[in-house]
């Protein structure tokens, strides 16, 4: 085989849970192979490099074997090259995301503090 498709070879290498997620990232705009937007359809070969925003990470992979068929995971890590930035590292302090805390005994939040929360949540995404 030398070529697939770009999101049968997403979710082959489980870089995507389902087909259809994979298809859906392409069609959202978040594949890139060889630097240019990706179709579900587009074909992949030995020596491409596929660019996806999964998971609000961004991942650079660079294709090392053509598989289409879902492999279990040690299988798959053979399959490419990952050329990704590492992970933002985590302020441990906040576990996974900041949070907004009020006071004990507070009361129930008024509609300018919703709002504020609000505001705040939107900032902090």
């Amino acid at each position: 085989m030398d070529a697939t498709r770009v999101d049968r070879w997403l979710w082959a290498v489980r870089l995507a849970k389902t087909r259809s997620a994979a298809t859906a990232l392409c069609k959202g705009g978040h594949v890139e192979v060889n630097g240019r937007p990706a179709k579900a359809s587009t074909a992949v070969t030995v020596g491409d490099r596929v660019a996806a925003r999964i998971h609000q990470r961004e991942r650079v992979i660079e294709v090392t074997r053509i598989i289409d068929k879902r492999v279990g995971a040690t299988v798959a890590v053979e399959c490419y090259d990952d050329h990704s930035p590492p992970e933002p590292a985590r302020d441990p302090s906040f576990g996974d995301a900041p949070v907004a805390r009020r006071e004990p005994g507070a009361g129930r939040p008024t509609k300018r503090d919703r709002r504020r929360l609000e505001r705040w949540q939107r900032e902090n995404r």
